[in-house]
């Protein structure tokens, strides 16, 4: 009799065990096979900062600068490492521009940020601490073009392909040619 109890909870127990890891499959496959089928998805899978929204960084002057392009980067990032000879590019082709910053914004110490800089090749007219949330941006590295108002022109993320590349440096020279 005892062990028929036996063989009846141990049957027991293996369909429970069976339901539980359906369960977990079917929760799995939905998080990470399924396209996601919510409202927000969409707009929460796209890293950008969303062109038109407002940049708020103390201390900074937009209408003074003209158009910042906000570096948004992090000493421990492989991809700012690996993104270092765009970054000389950049400042290399907006060097001695009018209307033109590039700002640097670590979580580093500006000291550390600098020097993190300075070690890729790439001077740039400011280095601020800022966590990269304070900018709107999610990732490292973004970039954030931003024109006098404080305004977002466009966003950047990751490591970009060539023709990302050229598409900023082509509206960096647009943007200074007609002067907005």
């Amino acid at each position: 009799m005892s062990g028929e109890i036996l063989k009846k909870t141990e049957v027991l127990a293996n369909i429970a065990i069976i339901v539980v890891a359906i369960l977990l499959g079917g929760v799995l496959v939905k998080k990470y096979l399924l396209p996601g089928n919510d409202a927000g998805s969409a707009a929460s899978a796209d890293p950008r900062v969303p062109a038109g929204s407002k940049v708020s960084l103390p201390g900074v002057d937009w209408a003074k600068n003209g158009q910042t392009l906000l570096l948004v980067l992090s000493s421990d990032c492989r991809y700012c490492t690996e993104s270092g000879p765009f970054y000389q590019r950049l400042t290399r082709e907006t060097a001695g521009r009018q209307g033109i910053q590039l700002v640097a914004l670590l979580p580093q110490e500006v000291e550390e940020g600098r020097k993190y800089l300075a070690g890729l090749g790439v001077p740039v007219n400011e280095v601020r601490q800022a966590a990269p949330g304070n900018t709107g941006a999610r990732a490292t590295p973004t970039l954030i073009l931003v024109d006098g108002g404080g305004v977002v022109k466009n966003s950047w993320v990751g490591k970009l392909t060539a023709p990302e590349e050229s598409e900023i440096l082509s509206q960096l020279a647009s943007n200074r040619a007609g002067g907005s």
